[in-house]
């Protein structure tokens, strides 16, 4: 089963903060006077009389290059039909979400209280000078089509309706993957289309692009086959009228070599299936529930490759790995459309990526399991961050080569590492962690001793609900369930753990007892302190009853890690823990922070061991580490004693690691700013780029500095992580929310994952 989604939990989502999905954001500092001028009046005269006197400089004063208008009418919206502009705005927010984080592009969402097709138009087109392009969404068919069609003959920018074309490319993609696997050629397949709507519509018209035969795809509506004669048919149906007798959906599929399900939950039996060609192919792309399920088809026909729309099966067919990437590839030639060319360029980068070697980094994201070019992976993951950097070239390439690009790209390599900086600017760093975690069959136990925090319980039913791991709440069973009562949360799933009565509890205590007999513990002592659940927590995961400890709304730090150091101990390859927060800019980037909590004033012995626990962690997160050891002082600059200290601790990470880029001391704008780096110490051994982790001279200036990035920086904060445990432990912050405590016990999942792999 894919996620479930809770009403309540969906609203309160849309609802919390800053009400919707989307606000905007100045790129230009606007702080003095002289920054007023600039912006507005006066300075803003002088970009509006460069554009009077050409019009193409639109692009270099202003966003429009990157900015993509998503409109509706709202007459098609979802699986959720005429629901009107106002309900379609949540969906349209969403998919502006979507081009911003796969691929770095602006949106506005539009919706339009206009249903007349020539209105629709009207208005669309007299958005021109805004836009570089247009994204149609959920307009009913048959509207859809002339809307469209017309719409590319008047306007001058890329007019795209995802409806209907992005469908088509993703599964074209995988239907050129499946045929070649099976040993078939796509011009000799017969194509059984369950679905008349734009999207089977738009798909068929694809298969024609890729070489399929009109007279070899048979598309079936909700009364069965389109053929030549039949009544009510639009003009748009007719076009895909094939045979002349009526037929129902399951004679049709006899002897068929491909499936395309566009239509509705359970249409197709197993029967049907059975009852297609050999080698077959089948993608059943209804959602959230496809035509026929995955397991069903599979268990009647070995010889199957199957797709569906879900992330839980292999082979999702996503419409999220075509509409960024080719608005991206459009919008950087300024296209003056988006034609076949540029849709087929982008299927084709589709298909052969997918026959590619897959990196580990993709790979450990979806459970460490094989991945390969293969009938359980004919199409790429949606997350794989490669898609940008292979479909929207190869849509700019096309653009170029049919003469709608305005400015064509002169350096290819370059244009790929400006992708590679909005890529890294906008990834979703815990994807990967959570796809991880959710990728598992044998979910990780993470013992939360706090039960009875209320932020406790709403992340355990996260937890749950997102397939990430297996909560342990430890806390009175009916004080826990009398909260879930009263607000709502439901926690099946989760595992309430009174340690009061449960029997281990003796177990328990004679093993921590002999664990701390010559460190002042009796054995009185040892059943008191087991009784509290942070020491009982501890105890599950020493003694293999849990993966990891996640505890600290409702404590204080020392009160977590005590217990953690007597029971679990630390990584025999360390001295010493630390503490680790991830802090990620709205400029983009990540930044590995460490000792942010744990060590108060640390030697030159301790900080190289920090910069070494900090370097594993920012690598275990496909980041390739660049260390700074922070000071007041550039490279000699100062012989105070903590500069010296910073230059030693340097000394030391080379000395036992000289394969770990590392330099200092240095100041912390020399250490993230590349310019100041190379220009003014071109002797730096951090391979001529900005550092990625930060370690500080003592916790003074960690916490100060993670706590004013936090609060007034805008930074993104994940952590704190705590280093050098020799099992998963980590330290919450009190003020954590539920989506602080989400992060951190995927991160836990992740850590334990990995030291299973060791």
């Amino acid at each position: 089963m894919g996620i479930q989604i809770k009403r309540e939990d969906a609203l309160e989502y849309h609802k919390m903060g800053r009400p919707g999905k989307m606000e905007i954001v100045s790129t230009k500092p606007v702080s003095t006077q002289r920054d007023l001028s600039l912006a507005y009046t006066p300075g803003v005269a002088e970009p509006c009389r460069e554009i009077a006197l050409d019009e193409e400089k639109v692009y270099d004063y202003t966003a429009k290059g990157n900015l993509v208008a998503v409109i509706t009418n709202g007459t098609a919206v979802l699986g959720l039909g005429n629901i009107g502009p106002e309900a379609g705005k949540p969906v349209m927010e969403g998919k502006g979400v979507l081009f911003k984080k796969f691929a770095d592009i602006d949106v506005f969402d539009i919706e339009l209280n206009v249903t007349e097709e020539q209105a629709v138009i009207d208005a669309v087109a007299a958005m021109e000078p805004t836009f570089g392009g247009i994204n149609l969404e959920d307009i009913k068919a048959p509207e859809c089509f002339s809307i469209e069609a017309t719409l590319k003959e008047r306007m001058n920018i890329p007019v795209f309706h995802d409806d209907q074309h992005g469908t088509a490319i993703i599964s074209g993609a995988a239907l050129v993957n499946a045929v070649e696997l099976q040993g078939k050629k796509i011009d000799e397949v017969k194509i059984v289309v369950s679905g008349a709507g734009a999207a089977a519509i738009s798909c068929s018209r694809f298969y024609l692009l890729l070489g399929a035969l009109r007279q070899n795809i048979f598309m079936c509506d909700k009364e069965g086959l389109l053929y030549e004669g039949r009544q009510e048919m639009d003009i748009y149906k007719a076009e895909f009228a094939n045979g002349t007798t009526p037929m129902t959906l399951s004679e049709v599929m006899v002897g068929a070599d491909v499936f395309i399900g566009l239509s509705a939950a359970g249409v197709v039996t197993q029967e049907m299936i059975a009852t297609m060609g050999p080698k077959p192919i089948a993608f059943a792309m209804a959602n959230p529930d496809p035509e026929i399920g995955y397991e069903e088809a599979t268990s009647v026909r070995d010889d199957i490759i199957m797709a569906t729309g879900r992330s839980d099966y292999p082979n999702q067919v996503n419409n999220v790995l075509g509409f960024p990437f080719i608005f991206r590839g459009a919008l950087d030639v300024r296209a003056r459309a988006i034609n076949d060319e540029m849709k087929l360029a982008a299927a084709k980068a589709l298909a052969q990526l997918a026959r590619e070697d897959v990196p580990d980094a993709v790979i450990r994201s979806y459970d460490d399991q094989p991945i390969s070019f293969g009938p359980e992976y004919i199409i790429p993951k949606p997350f794989d961050q490669r898609v940008l950097l292979w479909v929207a070239p190869a849509v700019a390439r096309a653009a170029m080569e049919t003469g709608v690009a305005r400015r064509p790209i002169q350096d290819w390599d370059e244009y790929r590492h400006q992708l590679e900086a909005r890529l890294g600017k906008r990834q979703g760093f815990m994807v990967p962690i959570f796809n991880l975690a959710q990728s598992r069959q044998r979910k990780k136990r993470i013992v939360m001793p706090e039960g009875e925090e209320l932020p406790i319980l709403r992340a355990a039913q996260r937890l749950v609900e997102e397939r990430i791991c297996r909560p342990i709440l430890l806390g009175r069973p009916p004080v826990i369930n009398e909260l879930a009562e009263q607000y709502h949360i439901d926690l099946s799933g989760v595992e309430i753990v009174n340690p009061l009565e449960d029997e281990r509890r003796f177990t328990y205590r004679n093993a921590f007892f002999q664990l701390r007999a010559r460190k002042g513990v009796t054995e009185a002592a040892a059943g008191r302190m087991l009784i509290r659940t942070i020491f009982f927590g501890m105890m599950m995961v020493r003694r293999g009853d849990a993966d990891g400890v996640v505890a600290g709304v409702s404590m204080s730090y020392p009160d977590v890690i005590r217990p953690a150091l007597q029971i679990i101990g630390r990584d025999p390859r360390y001295s010493r823990v630390a503490g680790l927060y991830i802090m990620m800019p709205k400029s983009g980037g990540q930044y590995f922070l460490a000792d942010t909590t744990v060590n108060i004033d640390p030697t030159a012995d301790d900080l190289s061991e920090i910069a070494l626990m900090a370097a594993e962690t920012a690598a275990r997160f496909n980041v390739t580490p660049r260390v700074a050891m922070l000071s007041f002082s550039n490279f000699g600059e100062s012989k105070h004693p903590n500069a010296v200290k910073m230059k030693r601790a340097t000394e030391l990470v080379k000395l036992t690691h000289p394969h770990v880029l590392v330099d200092g001391e240095m100041q912390a704008d020399a250490a993230v700013m590349s310019d100041i780096l190379n220009h003014f110490y071109p002797f730096n051994t951090l391979g001529g780029q900005p550092a990625n982790v930060l370690i500080f001279p003592n916790i003074d200036s960690g916490n100060i500095a993670y706590k004013l990035l936090m609060r007034i920086g805008e930074c993104e904060a994940i952590g704190p992580l705590l280093m050098g445990m020799n099992k998963p432990v980590h330290v919450l912050q009190r003020s954590s929310d539920v989506q602080d405590i989400v992060n951190v016990v995927a991160l836990t999942v992740a850590e334990s994952l990995e030291s299973g792999r060791k």
